[in-house]
C-alpha cells in the first residue's frame, strides 16, 4: 500500500480545501470544468491498465465464488441503491442518481489492498477484478437508463457520446498500451517497474479533477453543506445491510474466512473514480450528482478500514473455521 492509498481521505480533502481556495481566483474558476474531462480520462486510462483481463477465465475457476460476487455486484445492489436513494433521497433527484451512481459500480481497485489489510484471500479477490471491470461498463449505460432515468430525465445521446469518450477511449489506449508493454517485456516487469507507477498517476489525476472540480462547482457545496449529513444514512445503511449479507452467504456457502474476507470487499468498495467520470460528461448540468461521488469515497474508505479491523476481530475470536 503506497502514501496515497493508506491516506486517501486527507489526500481528497487536501484537493476540496484547495479547489475551493482556487476557485476564489476569475480565470481559475471561468476555466477549470475545461480540464475535468481530460484528467479523468488520464486517470481512467491508469485504471484500465493495470487490469489484467487474461485472469478472465481463472475467476471462473471457482465458479461458485465468483458468480456470488457478480449477483450481488451487479443485480443486488442496483435494487439495494435504487430502494435507499428513495427511502433517504427522494425529495432530492440529483442526490438519488448520484447514490445510485455510487453503488452500481464494483471498485476496481483498492478493494484488493483492503482484503490484504484483513487477511483476505488476494489472489482471489485480484482474478475478480476483470469480469467487475468489464461487467460495470457493459451494464452501467443499462443502469443510467432503467434506474437513473425514472428519476431525471437523461439525453440518450449525450450519455453514450460520454461512454464513448471518457470510458471506450480509454480503455483501448490501456488495452493496446498493456499489449505492447508485454510484447517488450513479461507481465512480471509491468507489475513491479510499471503498475506502481501508474497507480500513483491514477490518484495525482483524480486530485487534479476533484480540484478542478471544486474549483468550478465549490461553491455548490458551500451553499449545500448539509449534503454530507443527508448522504449518511443510506451510504451507511448500504455497507452494513451488504457486510451482513456477505458475511450470510459466507456462513452459509462454508467459505473460509480468507475467501469470506474477500467477498466482502470485492461486494462493499465501490469505483465512484469510474462513475465521476460519467456524471461529469452525462449531467453537465447537475453538478450534484458528481458531488455525491466524491463525498462517497470521504464516507467509504473510513468505513471499510473499521470493516477491515471488525473482520480481523473476527479471526481472531475463531468465528470462522480456518
Amino acid at each position: 500500500m503506497n502514501i496515497f492509498e493508506r491516506f486517501q481521505v486527507f489526500f481528497i480533502l487536501a484537493a476540496v480545501a484547495l479547489g475551493l481556495l482556487l476557485g476564489n481566483l476569475n480565470w481559475v474558476a471561468a476555466n477549470a470544468s475545461l480540464f475535468i474531462t481530460p484528467f479523468l480520462m488520464a486517470m481512467l486510462f491508469g485504471v484500465f491498465l493495470q487490469v489484467p483481463l487474461n485472469h478472465l477465465g481463472t475467476a471462473l475457476k471457482d465458479f461458485r465464488f465468483t458468480g456470488l460476487s457478480m449477483a450481488m455486484n451487479f443485480i443486488w445492489t442496483p435494487a439495494l441503491a435504487f430502494l435507499l436513494g428513495y427511502l433517504f433521497l427522494g425529495g432530492a433527484p440529483d442526490l438519488w442518481v448520484g447514490l445510485i451512481m455510487l453503488m452500481v459500480t464494483p471498485c476496481t481497485d483498492w478493494y484488493i489492498v483492503f482484503t490484504n489489510i484483513a487477511c483476505g484471500n488476494v489472489p482471489l479477490a485480484t482474478v475478480q477484478l476483470p469480469w467487475k471491470l468489464l461487467l460495470q461498463l457493459l451494464l452501467l449505460p443499462i443502469y443510467l437508463l432503467l434506474l437513473a432515468g425514472a428519476i431525471v430525465e437523461i439525453n440518450t445521446a449525450i450519455l453514450f457520446t460520454s461512454l464513448v469518450q471518457v470510458l471506450v477511449v480509454p480503455f483501448i489506449l490501456a488495452l493496446i498500451t498493456r499489449r505492447l508493454l508485454l510484447l517488450k517485456k513479461n507481465e512480471s516487469w509491468l507489475e513491479a517497474q510499471v503498475l506502481p507507477k501508474v497507480s500513483i498517476m491514477q490518484f495525482v489525476f483524480l486530485a487534479l479533477t476533484i480540484m478542478a472540480m471544486f474549483a468550478s462547482q465549490g461553491e455548490i457545496l458551500l451553499q449545500n453543506p448539509a449534503i454530507v449529513l443527508r448522504l449518511l444514512p443510506p451510504i451507511i445503511l448500504f455497507f452494513a445491510i451488504n457486510f451482513l449479507l456477505g458475511q450470510g452467504i459466507g456462513r452459509l456457502f462454508k467459505f473460509s474466512y480468507e475467501n469470506v474476507a474477500c467477498f466482502n470487499f470485492t461486494t462493499l468498495a465501490r469505483n465512484s473514480p469510474l462513475a465521476l467520470a460519467i456524471a461529469v460528461s452525462a449531467f453537465p448540468d447537475r453538478p450534484l450528482i458528481a458531488l455525491v461521488l466524491i463525498i462517497g469515497p470521504l464516507i467509504e474508505l473510513p468505513v471499510l478500514t473499521v470493516i477491515a479491523q471488525v473482520l480481523l476481530f473476527l479471526r481472531k475470536k475463531e468465528f470462522w473455521p480456518n
